[in-house]
């Protein structure tokens, strides 16, 4: 029987992670990036923030990459003479290496391993890596004990999902947006793209969706290319967010993960295709 092959769309950085644990379960990984991660329209916010980080009470981080882009943003300004306007402290719970606010709080595992590896002690990291299970794990932190607002520097995308911002301005905090990264198509992936799904017969067996982004984009990437996806190829999703994305671009997902994480999205894949292959042999 031939080996399963499986479309992973995350940006290159990323994909090596779920490409292993596929691969470790006899499942070949086609890498064809519908992300590219490159700087953000303008600098402007996340400099200021970071001459200002002794003026925050937490720092958010909604993904590896904000964290990522933060750390390598703020090295670039002291190579330039920038510094923050505050000498960073070295005690435990402040950002020695990169500041000096209080708390850091995370979306989930992988973004704190991205702080944690930028030498950034992580405070709070969300049960679950969305959005709300963030924003709910930070809800009774809104205010100070006197009642004043807390000041939250939430560093991410420039373009993303307003719910954290909302929930916590809507507690009574103050939420300062630092925007450090745009995530774009790679052109350079149409060709693969374009071969990919030209014929049936190079068709993968399941496509992999690990953020809406990578819905969006696969599917600018096929329009582009003069095609569409074909229908029947399974469609695994991350997590509900991807999730109902694919529903209201009409691609409803055949496989989420029971975790938003990618150890739980290669785990779901295994055991459908393990399932569907079970099938096939009961009917043989």
């Amino acid at each position: 029987m031939t080996q399963p092959r499986i479309l992973i769309t995350r940006s290159p950085h990323q994909s090596s992670e779920l490409a292993e644990r596929l691969r470790a379960s006899g499942i070949e990984p086609i890498l064809i990036p519908t992300i590219e991660i490159v700087e953000p329209t303008s600098f402007t916010s996340l400099d200021t923030a970071i001459s200002h980080l002794d003026t925050f009470h937490w720092l958010l981080f909604t993904s590896a990459n904000a964290v990522e882009s933060f750390h390598r943003r703020n090295h670039a300004l002291k190579g330039t003479g920038f510094s923050p306007s505050v000498e960073p402290p070295h005690e435990r719970g402040a950002l020695a290496p990169e500041g000096s606010a209080s708390k850091v709080a995370t979306i989930g595992p992988a973004t704190t391993r991205a702080a944690e590896s930028a030498g950034l002690p992580v405070d709070l990291t969300a049960p679950q890596a969305v959005a709300e299970s963030l924003a709910n794990a930070l809800l009774p932190h809104a205010l100070q004990p006197d009642g004043t607002s807390t000041r939250f520097l939430l560093v991410r995308a420039e373009q993303a999902r307003d719910h954290l911002l909302d929930t916590l301005r809507a507690a009574g905090a103050e939420v300062t947006i630092a925007p450090a990264y745009r995530t774009v198509i790679p052109e350079s992936s149409i060709p693969a793209i374009r071969d990919l799904f030209s014929r049936p017969e190079n068709y993968p067996d399941a496509i992999t969706f690990t953020s809406s982004s990578t819905a969006h984009n696969l599917l600018a990437l096929l329009d582009a290319a003069g095609l569409t996806l074909p229908p029947n190829i399974l469609r695994a999703s991350i997590g509900p967010i991807t999730s109902q994305t694919l529903r209201d671009q009409g691609f409803p997902p055949h496989i989420e993960a029971d975790e938003p994480s990618v150890s739980s999205l290669a785990t779901a894949i295994v055991r459908c295709l393990s399932q569907a292959k079970d099938k096939q042999q009961q009917n043989l």
